[in-house]
């Protein structure tokens, strides 16, 4: 036996054995509740036999079945509650084999080099992460979004949908074997009980933390939920162990499998995760604000990724890959994919509707900086303006004083309105306009989403988590009110540069919203603007306008 198959072993052994003891945590729990029913049977069939007779013994009898019969109805709700509490499901969009048996087909025959069951579904996740999920409770097969694929005791394989277009065939191959490689423990009948278990006391937990419950059903759910905790409490230890031991073994098992790729591949994972972060929170969240969701995000990470390559020294040479075939060739309409994906991702980090609407509009990348950057520029500078007459600040335009111009606001931050001063104030009252504008905003609820990869419309993914807010992970903390301010004053100048100079707005994969003059991005703008906001020196914005030949005293078109 080699040092690979022991090194396997051990660590199957080390997980079956975490395992047990979480089993046995949970049979010492059994024995606990069924202890005083115990005594009762105990005491009766003594009294049966002439044994501990009298009126003393008789009040211990009838108290120790009344103790007996309470903790046993405790006991069955406790159970119930555990038994139906719906576990969290990761939401993610259903790939069926027929709209990827290319995919399905690699799947399968990397379980079978490693001797292990295939997955029994397989579905993408809008992140850079890759896993085994387990469908089977009851719950997720007869709840919204249950399919086909929970009804198979094999667990659900995610992929996180940006390797699809990053990674190429081989690299993602060697990615997903230790993943795939976890189907072989998932099997053992003592883990899957255990996880089941695990499952069960989180679910139930989560079912007792939900608001919107009368007292008279929240009462025995909140009990059942502390007992839950303190049995999940005594699991932690065990159940953290049994997943790094399943973990290890798998890993051990698929290192017989393209092992020298992995290590390169390994290096595209924490590269596509760069990129894919930098592209939600400076390309995406911007559009998101907007009321447009990027159709193409896993499209659009392919370009920010050979930009970073291009930027980056330490990644040279990684665009060398891309003239083999990408990941995304194994389905048969990746658009579709990838447009279900980029939904559910708004839907996660933004907390988007799950479908278009007013308001609510796909975007291309070809007319992002038109139907984003233009009108988020716009829509900002006429905020700026709005809030300067609420202040009751002065058009700066002699011969209009009707018209907004930069001049109006660069006089009002480097005179009085410096810092310290109304400047203060403005940023504050940008920071609140924000806020009632946000609050005021539609709040978005269930749906039918845009269903799977080459399919029809399919349930709501995240039905399967609840009523809880949206977004489930929001990208950014709250702006303060000097970034506000920051951020609209840029907005007017580029807003000035665009309809006195000629500028045009563009899109840079890494940044985002790009200000473009005579073709090239002018990335040196916030420098001047920082300095006219917290400084109230206006030379460097002076200078930098002279530079690009903007003209502060023109009118600026706003939405």
């Amino acid at each position: 036996m080699s040092g690979i198959d022991v090194g396997e072993e051990l660590g199957a052994r080390a997980a079956q054995a975490r395992a047990l003891a979480l089993l046995r945590i949970r049979s010492r729990a059994l024995a606990v509740a069924i202890l005083p029913a115990a005594f009762a049977v105990v005491l009766f069939a003594a009294d049966a036999q002439g044994h501990l007779a009298g009126p003393a013994w008789d009040a211990v009898r009838w108290t120790v079945l009344g103790v007996a019969v309470v903790v046993l109805l405790v006991t069955v709700l406790v159970a119930v509650s555990v038994a139906r509490a719906r576990p969290a499901m990761s939401p993610t969009v259903p790939v069926p084999e027929e709209g990827a048996p290319d995919l399905y087909r690699l799947v399968r025959d990397l379980a079978d080099r490693l001797d292990v069951p295939a997955p029994s579904a397989i579905a993408l996740t809008p992140d850079c992460d890759s896993w085994l999920e387990d469908r089977t409770h009851r719950a997720l097969r007869k709840g919204p979004g249950a399919s086909a694929e929970a009804a198979d005791t094999a667990p659900v394989l995610v992929i996180g949908s940006p390797f699809l277009w990053w990674m190429r065939v081989a690299e993602l191959r060697a990615v997903l074997a230790p993943v795939v490689a976890g189907t072989g423990p998932s099997a053992h009948p003592d883990i899957a009980a255990a996880r089941r278990f695990v499952r069960g006391l989180d679910a139930a937990i989560a079912d007792a933390a939900a608001p919107g419950r009368g007292p008279v059903r929240g009462a025995p759910l909140a009990f059942a939920g502390w007992v839950a905790r303190l049995l999940l409490r005594a699991c932690r230890g065990d159940a953290a162990e049994m997943e790094r031991c399943v973990a290890a073994a798998a890993s051990m098992r698929a290192q017989t499998v393209d092992y020298g790729l992995r290590i390169a591949a390994q290096e595209q994972v924490g590269l596509a995760y760069a990129g894919w972060d930098r592209l939600l929170t400076r390309v995406a969240l911007p559009a998101w604000r907007m009321g447009r969701w990027p159709s193409r995000l896993d499209a659009g990470v392919v370009s920010a990724l050979t930009e970073l390559s291009r930027r980056d020294r330490l990644a040279d040479g990684f665009a060398l890959r891309l003239g083999e075939r990408p990941a995304c060739d194994l389905l048969e309409e990746p658009g579709v994919a990838d447009e279900a994906a980029s939904l559910l991702a708004a839907r996660l980090f933004h907390g988007g509707p799950a479908e278009s609407g007013p308001g609510w509009a796909p975007v291309d990348w070809q007319q992002y900086p038109d139907e984003v950057v233009d009108r988020k520029w716009r829509s900002e500078a006429a905020r700026l303006h709005r809030v300067l007459d609420t202040l009751g600040v002065p058009r700066a335009s002699a011969a209009d004083p009707a018209v907004p111009t930069l001049a109006r606001v660069m006089e009002h931050l480097s005179g009085a309105g410096g810092p310290g001063g109304p400047g203060e104030a403005l940023a504050a009252g940008i920071g609140a306009a924000v806020a009632r504008e946000e609050a005021e905003a539609p709040v978005h609820g269930g749906g039918q989403g845009h269903g799977s990869a080459g399919s029809g419309p399919a349930d709501d993914p995240l039905d399967l988590w609840g009523p809880g807010p949206l977004p489930l992970f929001p990208l950014q903390p709250p702006r303060t009110g000097t970034e506000l301010l920051a951020d609209h004053v840029a907005a007017m100048v580029c807003c000035a540069a665009v309809d006195t100079a000629g500028a045009a707005p563009g899109l840079d994969w890494l940044d985002g919203p790009a200000l473009l003059v005579g073709g090239e991005r002018r990335a040196d703008l916030v420098a001047p603007v920082l300095s006219l906001v917290e400084d109230g020196d206006p030379d460097p914005l002076l200078f930098w306008l002279a530079e690009v030949g903007v003209r502060s005293d023109k009118p600026v078109r706003l939405v």
